[in-house]
């Protein structure tokens, strides 16, 4: 059979840049790549208490058979959003499939012709095409630099006299690929100082920052300063699907206009349940707890080690689970993931062009159940490659 040229020649370039992605089976190194921070996404007691809800309300059925706008709709979803407005302190919440489901639907829907995103450089891909999808103009801004975001926001107040559309500002509040922060609290006075709306993306935050995981909006108090939060379950929470935060007139427009919401088959009931049971279980477990603790007590113990062996100055800074040691080149880094993982540990490089060319990396996701061992041989391990 032929195939189009041109994917043939993408297929080549990046073959040349050693940069062609594949799909690998599932191995048994030590875990440092998984977004499963707190170890949820195997825990037996939130696969219980998942099956109780299905069983408590008699959805047990595969799928959901349908849209949730037809007829995938159902009390579970209910209980869950209400849940999750509560433990996040919005007013509202909606299920997406996925957070790339919800920032295209938020971005594609929301901001409109005449509007103006800006958004931080090193937001994630989904939310780039979101914003590929809108109607509205889109300029970005260099990484959490609040100054030259301020004098772009007064150029365009003061160059557009008759300018009657609204400026969306968006960001993470954990950068999936740095794993820095940004000055949330400097960034959402801005955004009420020049009349804009704030969007943060919260998924590599929830479950990690924040009384019992709420996130870092919620540990520093800015709920009512945000106008709409992104927070997904397939990392921290160990399970599947996002949802968006926010008012109840946002919900109700998003259910109304977010294609990528309205057009696609509802999660299944057990996904529900296992968001419910997993939240559920964060809010009220004494292990939960520990879990936290053993995360933010490993993040404490790399950076010793890191700084150790004299190797913080090729680390991102970052207090996240999301530890970045920058080794430019795609075959270089490739190398030293190659021998690490030889060696028992699971870690990835990532490579340009998912990373700007010259600041391709080695990331490491911390882990409640790491062991001080794992951790130690792995930084003696790339201070040893590296060198």
């Amino acid at each position: 059979m032929r195939n189009p040229l041109k994917l043939e020649k993408s297929l080549e370039i990046r073959k040349g840049q050693n940069a062609l992605r594949s799909l690998q089976p599932k191995n048994n190194l030590v875990d440092f790549s998984s977004n499963d921070y707190l170890g949820f996404a195997a825990l037996p007691e939130i696969s219980e208490n998942t099956f109780s809800l299905l069983q408590e309300f008699k959805l047990n059925k595969n799928g959901s058979t349908g849209s949730r706008l037809l007829c995938g709709n159902h009390e579970l979803f209910t209980e869950t959003e209400a849940f999750l407005a509560q433990f996040h302190n919005s007013l509202a919440a909606l299920i997406f499939n996925s957070g790339y489901d919800a920032n295209v639907g938020f971005f594609s829907s929301v901001p409109q012709r005449g509007d103006i995103i800006f958004y931080d450089e090193l937001v994630h891909a989904s939310i780039r095409d979101g914003i590929l999808m809108s109607h509205a103009k889109a300029l970005k801004f260099p990484h959490n630099n609040l100054e030259v975001l301020a004098k772009k926001i007064k150029n365009i107040r003061e160059q557009r006299i008759a300018f009657k559309g609204e400026i969306y500002i968006v960001t993470e509040s954990v950068f999936s690929m740095d794993g820095d922060q940004p000055p949330l609290g400097e960034l959402s006075l801005l955004a009420e100082e020049q009349d804009c709306f704030l969007l943060v993306d919260e998924a590599h935050a929830v479950g990690i920052f924040g009384n019992s995981g709420r996130g870092l909006v919620c540990e520093l108090g800015l709920e009512d300063k945000i106008f709409a939060r992104i927070i997904t379950f397939g990392k921290g929470i160990g399970s599947h699907g996002a949802a968006i935060l926010g008012s109840h007139e946002l919900k109700e427009y998003l259910l109304n206009f977010a294609r990528s919401f309205i057009y696609t088959t509802a999660l299944p009931p057990h996904s529900v349940a296992g968001i419910l049971s997993a939240y559920r279980y964060l809010e009220n477990s004494p292990e939960a707890e520990n879990a936290s603790r053993n995360l933010k007590n490993n993040i404490s113990f790399f950076l010793e080690e890191v700084k150790h062996l004299k190797l913080d100055p090729l680390f991102i800074p970052s207090i996240s689970a999301i530890q970045c040691c920058i080794i430019p080149g795609n075959n270089e880094v490739r190398a030293v993931a190659n021998k690490l993982q030889e060696n028992g540990y699971d870690v990835r490089a990532i490579l340009s062009p998912t990373v700007p060319k010259g600041s391709e990396r080695i990331r490491i996701c911390l882990h409640s159940f790491n062991t001080s061992e794992e951790i130690n041989g792995l930084v003696k391990l790339m201070a040893t490659f590296i060198k």
